[in-house]
């Protein structure tokens, strides 16, 4: 059995890995600030029975901007839309 930390870290990669990833890649939060805002939307997922964006979580602590988030859900949007495209039949 996993221990608890491990679970958690295990689910909140998993939880919402793009939007963290992308805002990791373009170095506006670091790897343990992910970490952490993930853990803490797990947490309170499991015992809140709430689900926050990460955005707002990293926000909340200040550790992206207002304008940061937006250039990182226009860069999901991006993703989002090649993918749509890639994905189109021929």
């Amino acid at each position: 059995m996993l221990e608890n930390d491990v679970y958690i870290k295990l689910l909140s990669m998993q939880y919402c890995p793009l939007f963290g990833r992308i805002a990791v890649d373009l170095g506006y939060i670091t790897e343990e600030q992910l970490e952490k805002a993930a853990t803490q939307q797990i947490e309170e997922g499991l015992f809140n029975n709430s689900h926050r964006l990460i955005g707002n979580i990293l926000s909340e602590h200040a550790w992206i901007t207002d304008d940061q988030i937006d250039i990182v859900l226009f860069e999901l949007f991006e993703q989002n839309q090649l993918k749509k495209w890639i994905s189109r039949p021929t």
